[in-house]
């Protein structure tokens, strides 16, 4: 079975996450994840997760503290998920690759229908702010 590294950014503003909607073309059609992409050889989760903002949103980030990776077994493949919580540091969001997006609250971001590989980092990530 095909295995698929892939980092992610929990992009935090105002008190708010970034959520994005996949567009219809793409597998998964409309569930929603947290932006990124697969990691290339010899690059870095960080470094991924700059690159593929960069080119789905158009914006720079910094990229933060690193949760535990999560590791989802779909039919086809297998994806593993590395989360770094991270800020916007400039730009303007521009959707290249997405259907939308939305600015949630922590406590909002369960009421969307989120990709089965990014639930659990939903979850850890919602727990830690609780105890934060």
């Amino acid at each position: 079975m095909r295995s698929i590294h892939v980092a992610c950014a929990i992009i935090e503003q105002n008190g708010r996450v970034l959520a994005a909607q996949r567009s219809a073309t793409m597998t998964m059609p409309l569930k929603w994840e947290f932006p990124g992409g697969k990691i290339n050889p010899g690059e870095t989760p960080g470094e991924c997760l700059q690159r593929e903002v960069r080119e789905e949103l158009g914006i720079e980030i910094e990229v933060g503290a690193p949760l535990r990776p999560a590791t989802h077994r779909y039919p086809e493949f297998t994806v593993t998920l590395y989360p770094f919580i991270s800020r916007v540091l400039s730009g303007e969001i521009v959707l290249h690759e997405h259907a939308a997006l939305a600015w949630l609250l922590p406590e909002e971001l369960p009421d969307l229908d989120w990709a089965e590989a990014d639930r659990p980092i939903l979850e850890e990530y919602r727990l830690a702010k609780m105890f934060n």
